[in-house]
């Protein structure tokens, strides 16, 4: 499921459910005795935002137009291939479907129903026989039906049938048909993902494990037996069939061997062990839902800084006549008070880059690593054209912060090297804290 969040087509903010995770990875409110925890919670869950919409951000910002078609047209090609083998396969489901016939035999039918009564089952499913299977599969997501081959109904193995269809009633309970058609769909959008292709043929493995645990489970000891020599009998039969939109008793023989293995050492599960599972499978869930994004999608193109409002003390200013015509914002912070004074909200969260205001901490920088000193700032132009007059000059430190002179700030940037630019920006915890390798108008937009 979490393979479908970055194709959500909406916004939800607050994009950790579970921030406070973080919380345990910095102390930076465990020396302050006035925080409390909800504030240590809810700067951290604003903290982990920001890196995930400033780490996309920038990220989105490296790429130039040109390659994200380039890249996205591969993409859409391979979803467009995947499409059509699907398709393919979706075709030779339907006609599987349209060959089968309700199931006739009156001793079939009777184990069937047994093994509707063993299972609990209240509704049951449709059985069929075909002619195009070589073992008993489960097809259909709304309507789920079970198809059986002619030639296992007229050379019936009583037990062997029972152990049939109960392996496609567990997947029938655990409704394997839907989670195969998303598992089809996390497959074509995610053609390109290695990683995924591997996740999805271990699911696969780990779903007929699971039915044949449940299997064996719910029948005595004695028949373990009996259950594996099953599945080596037809061993060679139940592999041939391979469908993403069928569930069956198929897989290769790499997974033959994991299942057998599993019911030559298989224990009935006691409740201690059950509730152990469910502790493990809940905690698992927890951390890759906290720590995953809601919505990747929703920061790769975020444009908003997600300033809470909720836990500050803010006073709403009315400048407008100040501004006129002009669309901006004002905000002040009295850090004694911890208060906010702000106007126009909606435009003081966009965000933009910082432009020349950068100059000011880059000046800072500057005097602090010592390139230049109050008594010797001046550096000297090198003839290039500039688009103002001013630039085209000797600068020193006064004249370059009053006219805002790219080339003498890029000059500090270039002596300082990308490594303590980038430690300063870290240091001080400045914007994304992103710069560009080159150290040309990072700054800028």
């Amino acid at each position: 499921l979490l393979l479908a969040v970055p194709f959500f087509p909406v916004q939800i903010h607050g994009s950790q459910l579970f921030s406070w995770l973080h919380f345990f990875q910095t102390d930076s409110g465990l020396n302050s005795g006035t925080d409390t925890l909800s504030e240590l919670t809810s700067n951290t869950q604003n903290i982990l935002l920001n890196q995930v919409n400033d780490f996309s951000v920038s990220i989105s910002s490296q790429f130039s137009g040109g390659l994200n078609t380039i890249l996205f047209l591969i993409w859409i090609t391979g979803v467009m291939i995947m499409s059509v083998l699907t398709l393919h396969s979706l075709n030779y489901v339907r006609s599987i479907k349209r060959s089968a016939l309700p199931l006739q035999n009156q001793q079939v039918k009777t184990i069937y129903y047994n093994c509707l009564k063993e299972l609990k089952i209240s509704h049951p499913v449709s059985v069929y026989s075909t002619a195009f299977l070589k073992s008993p599969v489960l097809i259909g997501i709304i309507h789920p039906r079970i198809y059986i081959p002619i030639h296992l109904i007229s050379e019936l193995n009583p037990d062997d049938m029972r152990f049939m269809l109960l392996h496609e009633l567990q997947h029938y309970r655990h409704k394997d048909t839907f989670i195969g058609f998303l598992m089809v769909i996390s497959n074509i959008l995610y053609w390109f993902n290695p990683f995924v292709w591997y996740t999805l043929k271990e699911i696969l493995c780990d779903r007929e494990i699971a039915c044949d645990s449940a299997v064996l489970q719910m029948i005595s000891a004695d028949e373990y037996q009996a259950y594996g020599t099953t599945l080596i009998n037809f061993a060679e039969k139940i592999s041939s069939f391979s469908s993403p939109l069928a569930v069956g008793m198929s897989g290769n023989f790499r997974q033959m061997k994991r299942r057998i293995l599993n019911i030559a050492v298989f224990r009935k599960e006691t409740l201690y062990q059950k509730m152990r599972a469910l502790i493990i499978y809940l905690v698992i869930s927890a951390v890759f839902i906290g720590c995953t994004p809601i919505l990747s999608i929703d920061a790769s193109t975020q444009s908003v800084y997600h300033f809470s409002d909720t836990d500050k003390n803010i006073s709403l200013l009315d400048i407008s006549e100040t501004f006129g015509t002009y669309d901006g914002s004002f905000v002040l912070y009295d850090n004694n008070l911890d208060s906010w004074k702000i106007y126009n909200l909606e435009e003081a969260t966009k965000r933009i880059p910082p432009e020349s205001t950068y100059k000011i901490y880059d000046a800072l920088l500057g005097l602090e690593s010592g390139i230049i000193t109050p008594e010797h700032s001046s550096m000297t132009w090198n003839g290039d054209a500039f688009p103002f007059p001013s630039w085209e000059a000797d600068q020193d430190l006064n004249s370059a912060m009053q006219n805002s002179v790219n080339w003498y700030f890029q000059a500090i940037d270039s002596q300082l090297g990308i490594n303590r630019v980038q430690g300063f920006l870290n240091k001080i915890e400045y914007g994304n804290q992103t710069t560009s390798s080159n150290l040309d108008l990072y700054w800028s937009d």
